[in-house]
C-alpha cells in the first residue's frame, strides 16, 4: 500500500465517521434529513449523502449544519457522540 492509498483509506474512515456522527445527533435531536437540510439551507438528500459518507462536505457546507444542530465545531468530529 503506497502513502496515497493510506491518506485516502484514512480520509475515507474519517468522512464516514463525520457522516455516523451527525446522523445520530440529527436523530438524537429529533430531525429528519429535510428538516435539518431546511434548517441549513441545503437539500436533504445532501444530508442523507453526507451522513452515508458518499460525499467530503466543505467547510461552508459543515457550518450551516452545525449552526442549525447549535452545536461547536468540534462536536461531529469526535470518534463516537453515543
Amino acid at each position: 500500500m503506497s502513502i496515497c492509498d493510506y491518506i485516502v483509506m484514512r480520509d475515507e474512515v474519517q468522512i464516514k465517521q463525520f457522516g455516523r456522527n451527525l446522523s445520530a445527533e440529527r436523530t438524537r435531536q429529533g430531525l429528519t434529513q429535510d428538516e435539518l437540510g431546511a434548517l441549513a439551507s441545503l437539500d436533504g438528500t445532501y444530508i442523507g449523502r453526507i451522513e452515508r459518507g458518499e460525499v467530503n462536505p466543505t467547510l461552508t457546507t459543515i457550518i450551516p449544519i452545525l449552526e442549525a444542530l447549535k452545536l461547536p465545531f468540534e462536536a461531529l468530529y469526535k470518534t463516537n457522540i453515543n
